[in-house]
């Protein structure tokens, strides 16, 4: 990551809850083909997860925790606040002296944007504040939030915004919080009910329709070069697994998740 960082427009997207099976799934049965051109081998790497929900989760990732290969370690970092002692921070590994990523860039000249999705990042409440107040521009509208049927496609022309107004020369890190996946999800799947609920077919559903949206995001993130991209879930949730239903619990459900990093070249197709 040192000669990616500088040289390299940054994105980040949690595409906040998928579970690992169903990203697995979707994309060996060709449902997801715009994520799957993009997979290094056309399949997510198997990871586990920082935190069980989507605020622990956030915080570890932004100083640098993104979600830990699932084999054992240790596993080197791309990103990492100087910390004495730390044994997964390699030669390659991009270290900053300040606590969080998104400073972090900002000492190397970025100008970093979060495009919220879930409640944590609504800054309505002073803990919706939290992560996105470590960007130096923000942005969240009801638009983007889990109960909206069309919320990717609202992040993504704020994004398309965005990067439209942002000069030239200026690198960029962008960061979306996805919130399509998360309950509800029902309404994505033709035919489901609110009575009915979320299930894990309305939550394949619900990735299917990220995908048909994503180039856009690939497409704006890479206009003016090349980009360094990230595309994981922070966490996973249950579906009446073992009893379980959501997350913020102990169960593989939620711990293990997909991940994937590539390079988008410009003008990478919509």
């Amino acid at each position: 990551m040192k000669a990616v960082v500088g040289s390299h427009d940054l994105l980040f997207v949690t595409l906040d809850t998928l579970r690992f099976d169903v990203a697995e799934e979707l994309a060996a049965a060709g449902r997801i083909p715009h994520l799957a051109r993009h997979l290094p081998g056309g399949v997510w790497e198997k990871r586990h997860a920082p935190g069980s929900f989507t605020y622990a989760s956030h915080q570890a990732m932004f100083a640098g925790f993104l979600p830990t290969p699932a084999s054992p370690g240790p596993h080197p970092r791309l990103f990492a606040a100087r910390f004495a002692g730390s044994e997964s921070t390699a030669d390659g590994t991009f270290v900053h002296e300040t606590p969080d990523l998104p400073s972090g860039l900002v000492g190397a000249g970025y100008h970093t944007v979060c495009v919220g999705g879930v409640g944590f990042f609504n800054r309505r409440p002073p803990l919706g504040s939290v992560l996105p107040g470590l960007f130096q521009e923000s942005h969240w509208e009801p638009e983007f939030g889990v109960a909206s049927p069309t919320s990717f496609e609202a992040q993504v022309a704020c994004a398309e915004r965005v990067v439209a107004a942002l000069p030239p020369e200026r690198r960029l890190f962008l960061f979306v919080n996805v919130s399509a996946l998360h309950q509800p999800n029902w309404f994505h799947l033709p035919g489901a009910t609110a009575e009915a609920g979320d299930s894990r077919a309305t939550h394949a559903a619900a990735l299917e329709y990220v995908d048909r949206h994503i180039g856009r995001l690939f497409a704006a993130a890479s206009s003016r070069r090349r980009c360094f991209a990230i595309v994981c879930s922070d966490h996973g949730t249950a579906y009446g697994d073992g009893g379980y239903t959501g997350h913020r619990l102990g169960h593989e459900a939620v711990w293990t998740v997909p991940y994937a990093h590539f390079f988008l070249d410009p003008g990478a197709s919509r």
